[in-house]
């Protein structure tokens, strides 16, 4: 059995390690804005996609060092997200990660302008990746086009206009703000070995476990705002509930949310286990629906 804690540990230190790197003040400068960038960046988070980028390229033959970059930056995409999350203009938390938000850290304008910060140097390290000119374009093309209105910001934008009336529409804002970043990660991942030639079958098969997964994480996450205790999670519980937004509980019991979570993780795993050396990314999604927090 793959060690599946141990892997994403690994894949966490050399993400952090590589993070540091990126907001140093050479890179970054310095003063208030490098300090909000590395307290919303650095020592935090699961680094689930970060994950995914490194153990995907690795799948395809290439090495940890070669998706680095591209790992970092779908982390500071990640973390732009939830600085601009919890401002009181969308979700208004006090807490993410165990400590006061960067808006409560900084104010607002600060943290207004940490995320844009993030999202623009995220492209700059992505650029600068050492995989070929072609894996280059199309990772810097899938993060863009899945941090965007077809993809993340276009879910949230549905979460705020609490429009998912249906638990088809709640499942296309899934796929749009939580499944998009985790598709962009892994992808980025396969792109990183890639040299002259895009397999649109593999890119496919990915997107596929991709969007399993990420459906899979948010259902979880929902049982979670039910059920987790907020010193374990680090932010706050029932958020959903205060703001009279659905969520999967809106539309199932939590025990068919907990079948629904397994059938995903099964689909997933299915997808990918037909790829030699892909234990690690088969395991993720069960290993993800036993998490609590």
């Amino acid at each position: 059995m793959i060690d599946v804690k141990r892997v994403i540990k690994e894949d966490a230190s050399l993400t952090e390690a590589s993070l540091d790197r990126y907001l140093s003040e050479e890179r970054v400068g310095g003063g208030t804005l490098r300090e909000a960038m590395r307290y919303s960046t650095l020592g935090g988070g699961k680094r689930i996609r970060a994950a995914l980028a490194i153990e995907f390229a690795k799948l395809f033959g290439g090495t940890a060092g070669v998706a680095l970059p591209f790992a970092s930056a779908i982390e500071m995409i990640h973390a732009y997200s939830l600085i601009h999350d919890d401002m009181p203009c969308m979700d208004d938390d006090d807490m993410r990660r165990g400590k006061p938000s960067s808006h409560i850290k900084f104010g607002e304008a600060a943290a207004l302008l940490t995320g844009d910060t993030l999202l623009t140097f995220a492209f700059e390290v992505a650029a600068g990746a050492a995989a070929s000119p072609l894996g280059v374009i199309e990772a810097v093309k899938t993060f863009a086009y899945y941090a965007g209105a077809l993809g993340m910001t276009g879910g949230q934008v549905m979460d705020e206009e609490n429009v998912s009336d249906t638990y088809e529409k709640l499942m296309k804002l899934h796929s749009l703000k939580t499944s998009a970043l985790i598709k962009a990660a892994s992808l980025s991942g396969y792109f990183a070995t890639v040299i002259d030639k895009i397999d649109h079958a593999v890119v496919s098969d990915i997107t596929e476990y991709s969007e399993c997964l990420g459906l899979a994480f948010q259902i979880k996450d929902d049982l979670l705002d039910l059920e987790g205790d907020a010193a374990t999670l680090g932010k706050r519980v029932g958020v959903d509930e205060k703001n009279g937004r659905y969520n999967s509980l809106s539309f199932m019991t939590p025990d068919e949310a907990r079948d629904e979570c397994e059938r995903l993780a099964a689909r997933a795993s299915a997808i990918i286990s037909k790829y030699p050396g892909s234990e690690f990314l088969a395991e993720l999604p069960h290993y993800l629906n036993s998490r609590n927090k």
